[in-house]
C-alpha cells in the first residue's frame, strides 16, 4: 500500500528537473513534453492512468520522460476499440489501404532523421543505424503500398465438371505486435505495413524500456489516420510492463501475436496463444556463426564480421556471435580484427563520428559480465575487452558502456553455454576448424538458426552452405555478414528462434485468414474423389 501511495503521488509531482540540451532537441522535434507526464495509451484517444514507467537515457543515464501506462481497464478499452476499429477497416477496398499506407510512408520520412535521433537516444544505437531503423519502416511501407494490389489467392483446377476452387485471402481480425527494446520501430514497421495492407487493425504493445519510440512513431501514424477518416484503433498502443503485455496475449480479442523478444518468454508466449488457438508469429534468439574459409576475401570478411559483432553493441538479434575460421587464416584474421576493436572507442550515439554506442540498460551490463566471468572460468583467453569503460567524460560516464570483446575458448562444444547461450552484448566467440562439413556441424549445432554467414570465393562451398546439409538458419549468406537484412526478402529463423517470418516475401500470407471456396455453377452436384451417395429411389 505505501508503495503504491509512493507511486501516486510520483504521478502528481511536477516534474521539475532540467533535461539536456542533446534530449530535448531531440523530444522537441517530434513534440514530446518532457516537463509533463506523457500519455502511453492510444485507441483513438490518448489517455493513460496506469503505473508510471520512466523512459531512461542509456548513453547518460539520465531520466529523459515518465509515461502513463495502460490499467487493466484502459487495456480492455483498447482492445475492444481495436476490435470495432477492425470491422470498418476490412471493409476498406485493398487499393485505398495502400494509399493510406503510402501517407504514411510520406509522414514518417518527413520526421526520418528526428525520429532516428529518437531511436539513437532512447535506444541508444549510433545515429546512423537509428536513421536506418526509420528507413527500413519507410521501405517496408512502400513495399505494403504495392502489396495492396497484389495480395491474391489463387484459382484451382477442380476435378468435377462446372466447379472452381478458389484460394481467398480476406483480412484476419487484430494483430497485436510486442516489440522489443533493440529495434523500437522498425520491428512495428515490418508488422504494421502488412497488417494494415491485409485489412487488420494492429494493437501496439512496445518494450517499456522505449516508450517514447513508440508514442512518437503512433502520433505520426494516428495523424494520418485522423486524415482519412479511419479509426484511431487501427493502430493502437499500450505501454506498459508484463502485466500488460500478458493481457494483450491472453485475450480472445486478438486473433495474431507476434511478438519479438527472448526464448524464454516467446516460449510462454507462443504457449499461451496457441491455447486459445489464435496464431503466433514468433522472432526469437538469434546465436549467429560467421564462417571463414581459406579462400575467403579478407578485405571484404574482416570488417564485415567486425560490424556484425559490435554495431548496436552487440544488440541485434543477428549480431554475429560465433566466428569459426579456418585453420589456414586465424592469425591474420584475427590480427586484422582485433586492430579494429581496438581502434573504436565508445562515444554519444548523436554524434556522427561514434561507432560504439551503449548498452541498453545496467542489466543488459550485468549480463555481459557475468558472460566474461563464465568465459573466464572456462579457461578461454580473451583476446581484447572484457570489461566495461572507465574514467569517461562526462556525460558518458552515467551511460552503460563495455568494451567489444574476442574470446578463444579452449575447444568448440556447442552444448556448453558458452557457445549455445545468446549473450546479448558485444561478446565473439572464436573456434578453429579445418573442413567446411565440421563448421556447418557447429553452425547448426546450436539451439538457435536466426542468422548465417559463409567467406568463400568457391561455388562448391556455396552449394554445399546453401544446400540441404548446409546451413539450418532462416538466413544463409555468402559474402554477406549476419546483420543488415534488407525487407524485401522474408526475415526470420528456424529452431528456438521461432519459425516467425517478417517483412518481405511471402511473410504477408501471415497476416490473412484463408478459405478455400468451391464454386459450382454447373446444373449437377457430383462429389468429389467419385463417391457415389444416392438412393435408386430418390
Amino acid at each position: 500500500m505505501l508503495a503504491r501511495r509512493t507511486l501516486n503521488t510520483i504521478r502528481r509531482a511536477p516534474l521539475h528537473r532540467c533535461l539536456s540540451s542533446r534530449a530535448s532537441t531531440v523530444l522537441s522535434a517530434l513534440d514530446l513534453h518532457s516537463s509533463r507526464e506523457l500519455a502511453g495509451v492510444y485507441d483513438g484517444e490518448w489517455s493513460g492512468s496506469g503505473e508510471v514507467i520512466e523512459s531512461v537515457c542509456p548513453t547518460t543515464g539520465e531520466v529523459l520522460a515518465r509515461v502513463n501506462t495502460a490499467t487493466p481497464a484502459e487495456l480492455q478499452r483498447a482492445l475492444e476499440r481495436s476490435r470495432e476499429a477492425y470491422k470498418v477497416f476490412r471493409d476498406v477496398p485493398a487499393p485505398k489501404r495502400g494509399e493510406i499506407l503510402r501517407q504514411i510512408r510520406e509522414a514518417l520520412a518527413a520526421k526520418r532523421d528526428a525520429l532516428g535521433a529518437l531511436v539513437s537516444l532512447e535506444m541508444g544505437k549510433i545515429r546512423t543505424e537509428g536513421v536506418g531503423e526509420v528507413q527500413e519502416f519507410i521501405d517496408i511501407a512502400d513495399y505494403g503500398v504495392g502489396l495492396s494490389r497484389m495480395m491474391n489467392g489463387r484459382v484451382v483446377a477442380s476435378e468435377r465438371p462446372g466447379h472452381s476452387i478458389l484460394e481467398v485471402p480476406n483480412p484476419l481480425g487484430v494483430v497485436a505486435v510486442l516489440s522489443a527494446f533493440n529495434f523500437p520501430v522498425a520491428v512495428y514497421g515490418w508488422n504494421l505495413a502488412l497488417s494494415l495492407a491485409a485489412g487488420n487493425a494492429t494493437i501496439w504493445k512496445p518494450a517499456p524500456s522505449t516508450p517514447l519510440c513508440s508514442i512518437a512513431v503512433t502520433k505520426i501514424v494516428s495523424s494520418v489516420l485522423e486524415r482519412n477518416g479511419v479509426p484511431g484503433a487501427v493502430a493502437g498502443l499500450v505501454t506498459g510492463g508484463k502485466d500488460v503485455g500478458v493481457g494483450v496475449v491472453e485475450s480472445k480479442l486478438v486473433d495474431m501475436v507476434s511478438f519479438t523478444g527472448s526464448e524464454a518468454v516467446g516460449r510462454q508466449v507462443g504457449q499461451a496463444v496457441q491455447s486459445r488457438f489464435g496464431k503466433v508469429l514468433l522472432e526469437l534468439g538469434g546465436n549467429n556463426a560467421a564462417v571463414v574459409m581459406p579462400d575467403a576475401d579478407l578485405d571484404m570478411a574482416v570488417p564485415s564480421v567486425f560490424f556484425g559483432a559490435v554495431g548496436t553493441a552487440g544488440q541485434r538479434c543477428t549480431t554475429t556471435r560465433r566466428l569459426y575460421l579456418h585453420s589456414s587464416v586465424v592469425q591474420s584474421f584475427l590480427s586484422r580484427l582485433e586492430s579494429l576493436y581496438q581502434s573504436v572507442r565508445p562515444g554519444d550515439p548523436l554524434d556522427s563520428a561514434t561507432l560504439l554506442g551503449p548498452l541498453h540498460t545496467r542489466q543488459a551490463m550485468d549480463i555481459y559480465h557475468s558472460a566474461v566471468e563464465r568465459l573466464l572460468q572456462s579457461g578461454a583467453e580473451i583476446l581484447t575487452g572484457g570489461a566495461a569503460y572507465r574514467d569517461l567524460p562526462k556525460p558518458l560516464d552515467g551511460g552503460n558502456f563495455v568494451m567489444p570483446t574476442i574470446a578463444i575458448p579452449q575447444s568448440v562444444d556447442v552444448t556448453d553455454p558458452i557457445w549455445s547461450t545468446e549473450t546479448f552484448a558485444p561478446v565473439l566467440c572464436v573456434g578453429v576448424f579445418d573442413e567446411l562439413e565440421q563448421a556447418i556441424e557447429w553452425n547448426n549445432g546450436v539451439p538457435q538458426g536466426l542468422s548465417s554467414s559463409l567467406w568463400t570465393r568457391d561455388i562448391r562451398n556455396v552449394g554445399k552452405w546453401i544446400g540441404p546439409a548446409g546451413s539450418d538458419a532462416g538466413i544463409v549468406n555468402v559474402n554477406v555478414g549476419t546483420s543488415g537484412a534488407e525487407i524485401g526478402a522474408a526475415f526470420g529463423g528456424n529452431k528456438s528462434t521461432g519459425w516467425g517470418r517478417e517483412s518481405g516475401g511471402d511473410a504477408w500470407k501471415q497476416y490473412v485468414r484463408w478459405s478455400a471456396c468451391t464454386l459450382n455453377f454447373s446444373d449437377a452436384a457430383p462429389l468429389a474423389q467419385g463417391v457415389q451417395f444416392s438412393s435408386d429411389s430418390a
